[in-house]
């Protein structure tokens, strides 16, 4: 069974569909940690009630990104992390976390990727008049969403103001991600 670890930044509403698959049995994979980079985060009060332990840190009290992600390496080896899975996480993954875990960060964006990379990609499309967006979950490289993609997903908008559009977006993501982090995790297994 896959150990991960989940990196959020913001509410929690991805996590904890990841977490729920887990209590059905839908997600064969065992979540050691949520980190996330701000201490007030509401996904920390979802990360206690499915008692998953945490970890927060303030990335301004760490002399470079470089330094913090060393410090979440080690904790990350430390607890036996064979995945990192972003879930709302809003920062850019550096070198150190990217060296050591190769096509083992797995990230959701709300968007037909490369359409409407970066932040508020559902207020992109919205204001492109697009009449169908979607999520992509794909591996995270160095870039602004631009990781290979492992599996997409249409979402009609048309019409849409911004709050429906994004209900539509996130009730895909909350059955796509643990479904396919599913499939990530037991061809890893297959091959392993």
């Amino acid at each position: 069974m896959k150990k991960f670890a989940i990196f959020a930044s913001g509410s929690g509403s991805n996590a904890e569909a990841i977490w729920q698959a887990i209590d059905r049995g839908d997600l064969s994979g065992e979540c050691v940690l949520l980190v996330t980079d701000k201490p007030e985060a509401k996904v920390l009060e979802r990360a206690d009630r499915f008692n998953i332990a945490s970890f927060s840190f303030e990335p301004k009290t760490y002399a470079s990104k470089a330094e913090f992600e060393q410090e979440l390496l080690v904790l990350l080896q430390a607890l036996g992390a064979d995945y990192i899975v972003l879930a709302g996480y809003m920062r850019l993954i550096g070198d150190v976390l990217l060296a050591a875990y190769p096509k083992h960060i797995i990230n959701i964006h709300p968007s037909l990727l490369p359409a409407f990379p970066g932040k508020d990609a559902i207020g992109q499309a919205l204001a492109a008049n697009v009449p169908t967006s979607g999520v992509t979950v794909h591996y995270v490289d160095a870039g602004m969403d631009t990781g290979p993609m492992i599996a997409q997903q249409e979402v009609e908008i048309a019409g849409c103001d911004a709050m429906e559009a994004t209900r539509r977006i996130q009730a895909v993501e909350h059955q796509l991600y643990p479904r396919v982090l599913q499939q990530v995790f037991i061809q890893q297994e297959v091959f392993k």
